[in-house]
């Protein structure tokens, strides 16, 4: 079966930790991401190269990976470098920035994909997208899957409460490839109305995987609530 009909209607399960968190370290993500599949996850994302590689051996379900490097600008998988080396862990698919912004590089968005396709020819490549026009230019661009990722984290859209359906709906009603729901999907329903919506999958990280932010989320809740 091929990734794509793999992950149709399923969950994919964002595995990140960063900075001095306790649970960034591989074997800490490689477990937290075998726990996910236990529980039906039918892939993971993960990022950096050394969680990649533990991910890549913990666990049998396809694995789409990244770089980030910084945290403005493009820095998701920011150059062709970065892609190169994030497809050489063994990743099916690789996430970068599928945004129109220039990219550290110089290089565009299209020669990007083609220069990864030329050393990795059978891996896929995800574009992690903000608009719907950004959405079509990287299927020009040659990207094989896309993701909402990114929508309401630049300038071109703003941030809603909870998921962007409506680009969602904009996006897979614009693009002919496979369309993954990501970003601030939290709930059951969030992911009932992403498939409705028309989303080949949807990527569920934070409301998962990082016990830090639930129990922030959890206490906060209790204090600012009734008494």
């Amino acid at each position: 079966m091929s990734v794509v009909e793999h992950i149709r209607g399923g969950l994919v399960v964002s595995c990140q930790a960063y900075g001095d968190e306790p649970m960034n370290r591989p074997e800490v993500m490689a477990a937290v991401a075998q726990s996910a599949v236990r529980g039906g996850a039918c892939a993971i994302r993960a990022r950096g190269v050394a969680d990649l590689e533990a991910v890549r051996e913990a666990v049998d379900v396809p694995v789409i990976g990244l770089d980030k490097i910084g945290d403005h600008g493009v820095f998701i998988t920011p150059t062709l470098e970065n892609a190169l080396m994030i497809a050489a862990t063994g990743c099916e698919v690789v996430a970068l920035d599928g945004t129109g912004r220039p990219r550290p590089d110089g290089l565009s968005l299209a020669e990007t994909v083609a220069g990864l396709k030329q050393r990795f020819p059978t891996t896929l490549v995800m574009a992690d997208c903000a608009t719907t026009e950004e959405a079509r230019a990287a299927v020009e661009a040659g990207a094989d899957l896309v993701g909402t990722t990114l929508a309401g984290y630049t300038q071109d859209r703003a941030m809603t409460d909870g998921p962007d359906l409506a680009v969602l709906a904009e996006i897979c009603a614009s693009v002919g490839i496979p369309v993954i729901a990501e970003g601030r999907y939290a709930t059951a329903e969030h992911v009932r109305q992403a498939l409705g919506h028309g989303a080949h999958a949807v990527c569920v990280g934070s409301a998962i995987t990082h016990p830090e932010r639930i129990t922030r989320a959890l206490l906060a809740e209790l204090t600012s609530g009734p008494a």
